[in-house]
């Protein structure tokens, strides 16, 4: 749909979100010459750096965080491992774009992206309406927990939170606990909480995978490819995380030794006293915690129509494919802190390409250019 008459303030691009895929972005825009505020806007709806690093729970330390990487031009050093993860990223997120000059607008929400007058997309905001030749989505998946849906679940008498809830372990002292979930998050959580629980029980759809050894390059590419085929057949992604397996840490190793993390099959239904499964069993709870991961935070980019059938967005590269203006980072194959960064980088490459031929870069962008390099 064009919207007539809405011109908007004119950009080359805008990018929405600011934690780790859109900084990586912001940054090689501002390397290739692209002023920050006049050719590009820089939205990020959190109130302060840190992307979703920033709402982690307190007990999550910088020392238990897997396979955090540096943004590009500025690595993350001295972080005490005993801090909490949040601090820690939210002050290097903060002295990135302080260091770069990145300007991001926040506390600002983007509502809906639509098309609009001149080959641009309008990119409607809290603090108005941005008309842009480009776009590049790094929306995360912080702001879509998934909470999934079971028979009994509106008369469970307990409480229920997500993940993306959880205030930290004490807050279940002498709680009988049922964790949902075989993720990182799900399983990092449990070991937390069973030491203080009066009794957990933990419950996944599929068996756990713990993973031993190294996990070097070529496992990396193995478990994005898988990622990237269900982009290509135009399904919802998997985060790459969930094609990896647990690694198997001490702490794993321990909550298995203990029998914490004996597993349980997916109960059959919740009864206002717990779970309970089909041949008889049940569980009686307090607290269900569901550790049932994230969607991508897409819907304000429904009204471009990018979905396929299957519910994800085809792209080739960073691009969408039904819409070759956008691109979307952090998003399935690009859903990890490497990722995001390559992905930023290679999303400001294709844009380039395409604009480069409808602008002038500003004077003095050669030598801008040379100070911002790495």
């Amino acid at each position: 749909m064009n919207v007539s008459g809405v011109r908007g303030t004119e950009v080359e691009v805008v990018v929405i979100g600011a934690g780790q895929a859109g900084l990586a972005a912001a940054f090689h825009l501002r390397r290739s010459g692209f002023a920050p505020d006049r050719d590009v806007v820089v939205l990020d709806h959190s109130p302060r750096p840190g992307g979703a690093w920033q709402f982690r729970w307190p007990t999550l330390t910088y020392g238990k965080v897997h396979g955090m990487h540096a943004l590009p031009g500025m690595e993350l050093t001295g972080a005490a491992p005993d801090r909490p993860s949040s601090e820690v990223i939210g002050a290097y997120f903060d002295s990135y774009e302080q260091a770069f000059g990145l300007r991001v607008h926040r506390p600002v929400s983007v509502t809906a992206v639509r098309e609009g007058p001149d080959e641009r997309l309008l990119v409607e905001t809290s603090e108005g309406v941005y008309a842009t030749r480009a776009l590049i989505n790094a929306t995360g998946t912080w702001d879509r927990p998934f909470w999934p849906r079971f028979p009994g679940q509106r008369d469970f008498r307990g409480r229920q939170l997500h993940s993306a809830q959880y205030p930290g372990p004490q807050a279940f002292k002498g709680s009988r606990v049922v964790v949902i979930g075989g993720g990182t998050s799900a399983v990092q959580q449990l070991l937390e909480i069973a030491p203080v629980a009066a009794a957990t029980t933990w419950v996944t759809r599929r068996p756990p995978v713990f993973r031993e050894g190294p996990f070097g390059a070529e496992q990396g590419r193995a478990a994005v490819a898988l990622v990237e085929e269900r982009v290509r057949e135009g399904l919802p992604p998997r985060s790459v995380v969930s094609v990896t397996g647990l690694p198997m840490t001490e702490a794993i190793r321990q909550g298995r030794e203990s029998g914490v993390l004996d597993r349980l099959p997916l109960f059959d239904r919740i009864t206002p006293t717990g779970v309970a499964w089909a041949d008889g069993r049940s569980v009686e709870a307090d607290t269900l915690l569901y550790g049932t991961g994230f969607r991508a935070a897409i819907d304000h980019l429904a009204p471009l129509r990018l979905r396929e059938p299957g519910g994800g967005i085809r792209m080739a590269g960073t691009r969408a494919l039904r819409d070759a203006r956008v691109h979307l980072v952090g998003y399935g194959p690009s859903a990890s802190t490497i990722g995001a960064g390559r992905a930023g980088r290679a999303a400001v490459r294709d844009i380039r390409k395409v604009l480069d031929g409808k602008r002038q870069l500003p004077s003095g962008s050669a030598e801008l250019a040379s100070s911002l390099a790495p």
